[in-house]
C-alpha cells in the first residue's frame, strides 16, 4: 500500500484526516515540485479585504480562483467568477454572489499550487475508486487577521459543511496567534476530533457530506504585534451530468 493509499483509507474510514507538515511536504513531493513555496507564501501579503461579512468584521483577506480538472488531469483555470454558497451550507453569508479579488496568475499557475491541486485530485479519486468524471475546484487563499479588540474568526458561520466532496485546509503561516483549533463533528454533531494546525503545510482533510468542520477563534499572542492565520483552502466537487455541479461554498 502506497503512502497515498493509506491516506485515502483514512479518510474513507474517518471521514477526515490531519496530516503533520513533514508527512504532508513527503507526500505533495512525491506528485510535484515546491520549488516556488517561498514565493507562495509571500503571496498572501497581497490578499484583499473581504467586504462581504456578515457581522461587519474587517479581519478576513482573500483571494479565489475556479478550477476544472478533466479525467486525465488536465488542470484549467476557469474565467474569474462569484462565489456562491446556499443558505443552506452558509445561513451567515450564503444566498447572495460573492465577487472575490481573483487569485494571482503567477501563483495559480506556479508549481506548488499547480502540485497541490494535482496531488489533492490523485488522493481524492483514490478515495472514491473512480476517475471517469471530471472535477469542480475552488480555491481559497485566506487570511485571518486578529487584534487586540477583535478576535479573528477563520470560520465565522461555525460548525458547518461546504455542499462539495471534499476539502483540503492547508496551513500556510502562523504569527503572533493562539488558538485556531480545528473541530470535527459527525452529522449527528458528536465531537469526533480536534487538532490545531501549528506549522507551515500542517493539513486538514475533510470528506465534506459526512462531517462538520470549524476553526476556533484566534488572538494575538503579543497586542503590539501583528497577528494572522493564513490557509489556502481547496473544495473538490465532481461536474455530474445529473446538474450536480454547482458550487455550494
Amino acid at each position: 500500500m502506497t503512502a497515498l493509499d493509506a491516506l485515502a483509507r483514512e479518510l474513507h474510514e474517518r471521514g477526515f484526516a490531519y496530516v503533520p507538515a513533514a508527512r504532508m511536504r513527503s507526500l505533495l513531493e512525491q506528485i510535484g515540485p515546491l520549488d516556488d513555496l517561498a514565493a507562495f507564501a509571500d503571496s498572501w501579503n497581497d490578499l484583499a479585504v473581504d467586504m462581504y461579512m456578515a457581522d461587519g468584521g474587517r479581519y478576513r483577506r482573500r483571494r479565489h480562483a475556479v478550477f476544472s480538472i478533466s479525467p486525465d488531469g488536465l488542470i484549467a483555470r476557469e474565467p474569474h467568477q462569484p462565489h456562491y454558497q446556499t443558505l443552506e451550507y452558509n445561513p451567515l453569508h450564503g444566498g447572495i454572489a460573492r465577487w472575490f479579488e481573483p487569485i494571482a496568475p503567477e501563483v495559480s499557475g506556479g508549481r506548488t499550487l499547480q502540485t497541490i491541486l494535482t496531488w489533492c485530485r490523485e488522493l481524492f479519486d483514490c478515495v472514491e475508486q473512480a476517475r471517469d468524471i471530471p472535477w469542480r475546484v475552488e480555491a481559497h487563499q485566506f487570511r485571518i487577521e486578529a487584534r487586540p479588540a477583535q478576535q479573528g474568526l477563520p470560520t465565522p458561520e461555525g460548525m458547518h459543511r461546504d455542499g462539495v466532496d471534499h476539502v483540503l485546509v492547508l496551513l500556510i503561516h502562523r504569527q503572533n496567534i493562539v488558538s485556531g483549533t480545528t473541530t470535527i463533528h459527525g452529522l449527528d454533531h458528536e465531537a469526533l476530533g480536534s487538532f490545531t494546525l501549528t506549522t507551515p503545510l500542517d493539513a486538514a482533510l475533510v470528506e465534506d457530506a459526512r462531517v462538520f468542520h470549524g476553526v476556533t477563534p484566534v488572538a494575538p499572542l503579543d497586542a503590539s504585534a501583528a497577528a494572522y492565520r493564513d490557509v489556502l483552502v481547496v473544495t473538490f466537487k465532481r461536474q455530474r451530468s445529473d446538474g450536480g455541479n454547482q458550487p455550494a461554498k
